[in-house]
């Protein structure tokens, strides 16, 4: 039996209301991505080239502070990345995740909420910050996603329960 962990980073909310059901259809264990420094509001206003994560995508070596790194990586064999998409790839945070951890003998699967935006460059980006890992293709979802369809969205990946 495969042990399966969802991973994600929520700035407003969207994304771990998704995670949570994917943990549930997955029978997978749920961990929370949380920066250093919390987002705030103003932080997130792709309009405003100032604001910080506006800054932080501008810059690809970016590596924001994770508020810590115990994520149980170690002990699971599949491990679902989610996140909300900003600038066509995944937001920062996601980067210094997958820089703190091992991810040799892995299978990592990038999952996603956006208003219409696809992953874009975050595939080949993830598939190298994940190194020694298999990455399967992302998915973008809506954040009310139901159980049954992620279920289904499993079973497609042919994982082994």
């Amino acid at each position: 039996m495969s042990k399966n962990l969802v991973t994600y980073f929520s700035a407003s909310g969207s994304t771990a209301k998704l995670a949570k059901t994917l943990a549930s259809a997955a029978e997978a264990a749920l961990y929370e991505i949380r920066p250093a420094v919390p987002y705030e509001r103003r932080d997130l206003n792709w309009m405003d080239k100032k604001a910080r994560s506006t800054v932080e995508m501008q810059d690809s070596n970016c590596r924001p502070e994770l508020a810590d790194t115990a994520a149980p990586v170690a002990e699971a064999d599949m491990i679902f990345v989610g996140f909300p998409i900003w600038w066509y790839r995944e937001p920062s945070i996601i980067d210094s995740f997958l820089d703190a951890y091992d991810w040799t003998g892995k299978t990592v699967v990038p999952f996603f909420t956006s208003g219409g935006s696809d992953l874009g460059e975050g595939q080949a980006r993830i598939g190298n910050l994940a190194k020694g890992a298999k990455l399967l293709p992302g998915k973008r979802f809506p954040a009310r996603a139901s159980e049954s369809e992620l279920k289904s969205w499993i079973d497609s990946l042919r994982i082994g329960k």
